[in-house]
């Protein structure tokens, strides 16, 4: 682990599961904006933990799209496929805790019982309630679980600086959650609370679709004596029906030629007042007027649409 400075240091965190859109470009700028308005470093980290779902080449062609916009990054690409030995030390310093215990419920068993009411589903799909907490890692195959790490009936709670004051009760609303799959591949929650340490992240300008995961990553901040970074979700586009703009729901790739129409459209989401004349000016012109006058807490205001 890296020593901590007081230095803002934020992130932008895309997985490579296709080209960069336009939902992904509105949470680049805005953690770009606010990491140079702070006078501090933005990192750009690959999130491609979850192998199964990479796209061959979607890796280059975000870093392709980031730097034809004029993105700047301030250090190396992180890859998370090149930090599975931090992911496995940190389940480690968990299993000695006694936090973690190995999964063997299928999906379809959880499911099924989920169907006849046997246990309870909520806004993260079923809620856990500990069926195989008492597993012992001897006594199991290998090859035939996930683990899951036990939450307490404990509220956790932050203030988002664009939502404000959320909470949590991880035991009621999510139950004990995975953080290494039947796959032997290590589970966002995790990598992520990881990385962010590793990387010294002290504040996160993310979209409003990972709100909900802050306290899981608050907990296992606490479990790995981690310290918390600020967190600011932001509105997302959705379409008409309501489904946020994603790759699943066929969001077009911003492409590899700056557009400064787009850009100015990202501003206005934002809530920025870019002049009309920007329509006209230069990348780097854009990004002169962006930075100077960029103002995060306008966002708060905003209401998802």
């Amino acid at each position: 682990m890296q020593s901590h400075t007081t230095l803002y240091r934020g992130r932008f965190a895309p997985s490579p599961t296709g080209p960069l859109h336009k939902g992904s470009l509105i949470a680049a700028i805005a953690s770009y904006l606010e990491a140079k308005k702070n006078n501090g470093k933005w990192l750009v980290r690959m999130e491609d933990v979850d192998e199964l779902r990479n796209v061959k080449g979607a890796a280059n062609s975000i870093l392709h799209s980031l730097e034809a916009f004029g993105f700047e990054w301030d250090e190396s690409i992180l890859y998370q496929t090149q930090r599975k030995d931090a992911y496995a030390d940190a389940l480690q310093n968990l299993k000695k805790q006694k936090r973690v215990y190995p999964c063997t419920c299928s999906r379809k068993s959880l499911r099924d019982k989920a169907a006849s009411g046997l246990i309870t589903t909520g806004q993260f799909g079923v809620i856990y309630p500990g069926f195989c907490s008492n597993n012992a890692f001897t006594n199991v195959n290998p090859e035939d679980y996930s683990i899951r790490i036990k939450t307490p009936e404990q509220s956790y709670s932050f203030n988002d600086e664009l939502s404000g004051y959320n909470i949590q009760n991880l035991k009621i609303d999510s139950g004990d959650f995975i953080i290494r799959r039947r796959d032997g591949l290590f589970a966002y929650q995790l990598a992520v609370v990881v990385d962010d340490d590793f990387q010294n992240i002290s504040h996160i300008v993310r979209g409003s679709d990972l709100l909900d995961s802050t306290a899981r990553q608050l907990f296992l901040q606490q479990c790995l004596k981690y310290p918390q970074p600020q967190y600011a979700h932001l509105p997302l586009i959705v379409h008409e029906n309501g489904d946020k703009l994603s790759k699943q729901t066929g969001a077009k790739s911003i492409g590899n030629k700056a557009d400064i129409p787009l850009l100015i459209e990202c501003l206005k989401f934002l809530g920025q007042k870019p002049p009309e004349l920007l329509s006209h000016a230069s990348l780097d012109e854009f990004w002169q007027w962006a930075k100077n006058n960029w103002q995060l807490s306008i966002t708060s205001t905003l209401q998802k649409k």
